[in-house]
């Protein structure tokens, strides 16, 4: 038995946020079958708009609905005729005021909902589910925001008579990171053999502020610029250098003993003494 997570379940109030937000005591199920109705009706009529996704929210009055969608011509209709009867539609399913909002999704190709749906549509006009994905990738990676993604595909793939899965990967999709921000998006292809489940995962590095993780520093280990830790006290060698002679006070006064006894009475004492080199040495001794 496989046990898989939901992607946007694992990480909830974490690094993704609920699609829908209300709180109901006693009408809680009548509210949550509201949520349905609402999602269903927005991928009934709307195929080819391209929506990503469909966020909730009430009060008391009043129920505010975004749709994100990366053709927002197809929603909002000549002159605002489509909005107005999705509007319209709402009203009469919830019996409350409805605030439509429809907002543009910028980049449609690194949107993991977006790129399932694409994938549906070209198997569903028989094109090879290979080529399919691996063209759905290579237009994500382009984005920079993306740093992984993995597509994968189930049913009777080419027609087959054994349905099975097939998945590639591309960059990284760490799964079993709390902290990463990974989009999922799941489509059915309608085919004529059979529906093909699509799957895609894409990874956009990781959402949480504050537990990034610390930059390497370019210097060698134990030898890091002390200006990065200014609490922390300097402290003397350690190990074997400490106590050699003139590593101690008796050792450095001892060794300041010996350099005045071994320096000449009559020369000053920063002058070097040194004999000639033309003059022998028996000859300076006499001297």
């Amino acid at each position: 038995m496989g046990q898989k997570v939901h992607p946007h379940g694992f990480r909830l109030g974490i690094s993704t946020d609920w699609k829908s937000r209300w709180y109901a005591d006693k009408l809680y199920k009548d509210y949550i079958a509201e949520d349905v109705k609402i999602r269903k009706m927005m991928s009934k009529g709307l195929e080819r708009a391209g929506i990503a996704k469909v966020d909730i929210e009430r009060t008391r009055d009043r129920v505010r609905v975004d749709i994100h969608t990366a053709r927002p011509g197809i929603v909002i209709g000549r002159k605002g005729a489509e909005a107005e009867r999705i509007r319209s539609e709402l009203e009469k399913l919830t019996k409350k005021q409805v605030q439509l909002n429809i907002l543009e999704v910028k980049s449609p190709e690194s949107d993991a909902q977006l790129v399932a749906q694409a994938i549906a549509e070209q198997l569903s006009s028989r094109v090879s589910f290979r080529r399919a994905m691996r063209k759905s990738m290579q237009s994500a990676m382009k984005n920079p925001l993306v740093k992984g993604i993995r597509v994968q595909c189930a049913g009777r793939l080419g027609g087959a008579e054994m349905s099975r899965s097939e998945f590639y990967r591309e960059g990284r999709v760490p799964l079993h990171t709390l902290r990463a921000n990974i989009e999922y998006g799941f489509f059915e292809a309608r085919t004529t053999f059979g529906r093909i489940g699509v799957k895609v995962w894409i990874y956009k590095g990781d959402a949480v502020p504050g537990r990034e993780a610390p930059q390497e520093s370019t210097a060698p280990r134990g030898r890091r610029d002390r200006a990065d830790r200014p609490d922390r006290p300097r402290r003397g060698r350690s190990g074997a250098s400490g106590t050699t002679a003139g590593g101690t006070e008796a050792g450095r006064a001892a060794a300041a003993e010996l350099a005045v006894d071994a320096a000449p009475a009559s020369a000053p004492a920063d002058v070097p003494v040194a004999a000639p080199a033309d003059v022998p040495a028996a000859e300076t001794q006499e001297g």
